[in-house]
């Protein structure tokens, strides 16, 4: 085997398998981009900067806006967890996994226009008269055995590293759109300050550049695409010339005459609005969570309860109780307006937000422990069949996905787990494969059924519907309160059921 092709770094497309070999960090691709420019000859550029969740979803919605007047180039850092998005698009391959149809509808769009195209080359930026920044800002918590966060913290890294790369090259007069959700008060400290050094040095201004925020509200699942068009929108500028853009921009690729802008004063205030948003929903889930134990031990149905305040207009959001939550957002996002407000603006922590993530953070660890007490059989000796593995209903998002801690919890019993979802055949954080034909786990044996996402596929499926209700002897769990009044009566003649948050069971 050829030496060099032997200690090529690959990055694999988790959702096709197939390897592609990364270009080194410093490898030119301005041919590519210049061609493509070419065959897009008098359109605005648009550069989206991640092209992960949420930034390849937007650069689909630029790519179409406008019937496509807009050419938009995806760019991506050269490494083994996102190089192959950058390969697949370029290959003709959609890169998102998704329940609604719309996304893999504007890909083909795009394609047959020939107006969307990724690269790693921050020559983009030169080029870019609209930048968008849609880059990953975690938060590290450290936590003890019992699941109390002892400790979180924010590294600002990646947004410094954004702003300075843009700064090096961006061409004056570009709008940069700041999308990612950051600690309060993050666009104008530390955004806006790196850029303008970096501008400084090659002789501009910070009046050589407009940047403005407006947080993102993707929801996965069948709205993917809406979530981003057809939803109200909140921005900001880091002054008026800057919001002014900002607003021209944005009406530009969503639906603002249906759901119409909302202007904040000021960047901060826009990036609190966002953390505030999903910290409130937290404390919301956090809250129930705490009552679905009660219910359990005190033997009340709290779905049923939770319908009847429901009904109340001012209390319709109230949540339900279920295995825990996942994804990107809610797991973290409270906590980065803590930080800020202990690091940047040097007061107290918000204990409340930070709480509610702790809370959250054990509800998969409570209910793998009860879940253990409700096992009739020795788990080292038995076959468990997981159905969902995904964090919510209609995706096949597995980040902070609950259920993780669940499969891992059986493993480290010793049990035998056989993982189901409807679209997730590939599971990356756990390096493992997933069935998504029901029809090949429903042909082996069980001690145990968990249903962990609420997938309307379970709902509705009469396949698994009958085989659940004609099994015999069988724990079941449903944490996601999937199963109907009927089949709950049908199951328990023959099973052993726990639907989380039913005492009545």
């Amino acid at each position: 085997m050829d030496v060099n092709v032997a200690m090529c770094v690959t990055s694999v497309n988790p959702l096709t398998r197939k390897s592609y070999i990364i270009p080194p960090s410093d490898s030119s691709d301005r041919e590519g981009i210049d061609r493509f420019l070419s065959d897009n000859e008098g359109k605005s550029v648009i550069v989206v900067q991640g092209l992960g969740f949420v930034g390849a979803a937007m650069a689909l919605v630029c790519a179409n806006a406008g019937d496509g007047k807009y050419a938009v180039i995806g760019i991506d850092l050269p490494t083994v967890e996102s190089y192959w998005k950058v390969a697949s698009i370029n290959e003709g391959i959609c890169p998102i996994v998704s329940g609604d149809p719309k996304v893999e509808e504007l890909f083909q769009l795009a394609m047959d226009r020939k107006n969307l195209y990724a690269t790693t080359d921050p020559y983009v930026y030169e080029v870019a008269d609209n930048i968008i920044v849609d880059i990953n800002l975690d938060v590290a918590k450290i936590s003890d055995e019992n699941g109390n966060i002892i400790d979180y913290s924010v590294n600002p890294s990646p947004l410094i590293g954004s702003a300075t790369v843009i700064g090096k090259n961006c061409k004056p007069n570009a709008l940069v759109l700041v999308e990612t959700t950051v600690p309060p008060g993050s666009c104008v400290n530390i955004f806006q300050k790196t850029i303008c050094y970096e501008l400084e040095a090659r002789g501009l201004s910070a009046d050589d550049i407009a940047i403005g925020h407006s947080y993102e509200r993707v929801m996965p699942g069948p709205g993917y695409i809406n979530s981003i068009i057809n939803f109200y929108r909140v921005f900001s500028g880091v002054d008026s010339r800057s919001a002014d853009r900002t607003e021209a921009f944005l009406k530009s690729i969503i639906n603002t005459s249906e759901y119409p802008l909302t202007k904040l004063a000021s960047t901060t205030a826009s990036e609190s609005a966002k953390i505030l948003e999903n910290s409130y929903r937290a404390l919301n889930i956090a809250f129930v969570e705490e009552w679905g134990r009660f219910a359990e031990e005190a033997g009340f149905n709290l779905h049923e309860v939770v319908d009847a305040i429901r009904l109340r207009p001012t209390h319709a959001n109230l949540m339900y109780p279920g295995l825990g939550v996942g994804g990107y957002c809610l797991t973290k996002d409270p906590l980065l307006a803590s930080w800020a407000r202990e690091n940047q603006f040097k007061s107290v922590a918000l204990t409340k937000s930070v709480a509610s993530v702790e809370s959250n953070d054990k509800m998969p660890r409570n209910f793998y422990s009860k879940f253990q007490e409700f096992s009739s059989r020795t788990l080292s000796e038995s076959r468990v069949l997981i159905l969902g593995v995904s964090y919510r209903s209609e995706v096949a998002d597995t980040r902070y996905t609950p259920v993780q801690v669940v499969y891992e919890g059986l493993n480290n019993d010793g049990a035998e787990v056989v993982l189901h979802d409807f679209y997730v055949g590939y599971w990356e954080e756990c390096d493992c494969a997933v069935e998504t034909r029901l029809s090949a786990v429903l042909d082996r044996s069980y001690d145990s059924v968990i249903i962990c996402t609420g997938h309307s596929q379970y709902r509705e499926n009469e396949l698994l519907l009958h085989w659940l209700e004609t099994q015999d002897g069988l724990d079941i769990v449903d944490a996601v309160a999937v199963l109907s009044e009927p089949s709950i009566a049908r199951i328990r003649k023959r099973n052993r059921l726990w639907i989380v948050g039913r005492g009545d069971i």
